[in-house]
């Protein structure tokens, strides 16, 4: 398989780096007047979180102590007030907002989007160093209604590619997952006619093939012929797959750090004007500019705007994330994220400031 190593390695590879260097750098590199803060949560940004570390440990200014338990845990922890910040796949449910609320003092909380992720629509496919696919051919492919490699539908798109008659096998998550709910959200925007289904954190569509978690749905395809997948880019890369490029309705765009840079350029949140920046993911998935790779996970550090017991929280946390935007961007492409654009930090600089 062909895959692109100029912006992407080993995630698995980067990640232990990172948390090696992060674990030493906060030994003997950050003071111990420096303060923590403390976050739990979703798991496709753990590999982001520890690169932030290791740039906050090297800063020697404030501590970041995350741990990856999965978006449902963290916000538990969050509205019990045991963690500093939630990281979490999805904006706070209508229940969750009071609750957030009451931990809060009677103040808001705000959602920052503090990373980026591409899924990557990943395959194995031996051969086939180049497959293009538009969005309603990968919700009839996931829908089980596209079966084999050489379906006309596939070859249209693909002049001069040799496709075997081989089967398709989609794989999906398994478990509840975040990654399930933004990929179908991306369908039901891009090809609602082929993907009749409700976005979801479980799967819903027919057939196919599960797995838990990102590790296993790379693994089962790493190992399956036919098989394809979305998950984390750096999941894919990890494991060697092929990385389809997809014709979001202005022609095939590659997956890179740029083009994903691009549709973030783009993005806009559901409350013009407001310091809580939930991302408008219909608008985002439904973005067909060229040269926009716009299947993009964003998920969110929730916070509390102001009242936490300590007021110091506050500060720190601003610290933390201020320092993450100017220093903590080097990292991620190794580890299968996207370097936020500079706009994009703009608007993310005015609710930091605010806080």
């Amino acid at each position: 398989m062909s895959v692109n190593r100029k912006f992407v390695h080993s995630a698995g590879a980067a990640s232990a780096t990172v948390v090696a260097a992060a674990l030493v750098l906060s030994a003997c590199g950050s003071g111990s007047d420096a303060a923590t803060v403390t976050g739990e949560g979703s798991t496709a940004q753990q590999k982001a979180m520890e690169v932030f570390s290791e740039a906050l440990a090297d800063g020697d200014k404030v501590n970041l102590d995350y741990t990856g338990s999965g978006s449902g845990a963290g916000i538990k922890k969050f509205l019990a007030g045991e963690v500093d910040f939630a990281g979490s796949d999805s904006p706070l449910k209508d229940d969750e907002i009071a609750q957030a609320k009451e931990r809060c003092g009677g103040n808001e909380a705000w959602h920052i989007p503090l990373v980026a992720g591409p899924v990557a629509v990943s395959y194995n496919l031996p051969g086939v160093d180049k497959l293009v696919l538009d969005s309603k051919t990968l919700a009839k492919i996931f829908d089980s209604k596209i079966k084999k490699w050489d379906d006309a539908a596939i070859k249209a798109q693909n002049p001069g590619v040799e496709l075997p008659s081989t089967p398709i096998i989609p794989v999906h998550r398994s478990d509840s997952s975040g990654t399930t709910d933004n990929f179908t959200k991306y369908l039901n925007a891009a090809a609602p006619q082929e993907w009749p289904y409700e976005h979801s954190k479980e799967w819903a569509g027919h057939g196919g093939s599960g797995a838990s978690k990102s590790t296993g749905v790379g693994d089962t395809v790493k190992k399956t012929e036919g098989a394809i997948t979305y998950v984390e880019w750096g999941f894919a890369t990890e494991n060697d797959l092929g990385v389809a490029q997809i014709d979001f309705g202005a022609g095939a765009t590659e997956l890179t750090p740029e083009t994903a840079g691009k549709a973030l350029d783009s993005v806009k949140f559901t409350k013009p004007g407001s310091k809580d920046l939930v991302v408008d993911t219909e608008g985002l998935y439904g973005m067909s500019e060229p040269g926009a790779y716009p299947l993009l996970l964003t998920p969110y550090e929730i916070v509390c705007s102001t009242g936490y017991d300590d007021a110091k929280i506050s500060e720190s946390l601003k610290t933390a994330f201020s320092e993450i935007l100017d220093n903590g961007q080097e990292g991620l492409p190794e580890a299968g994220y996207v370097p936020l654009p500079e706009k994009f930090k703009q608007t993310l600089r005015g609710t930091i400031d605010a806080l």
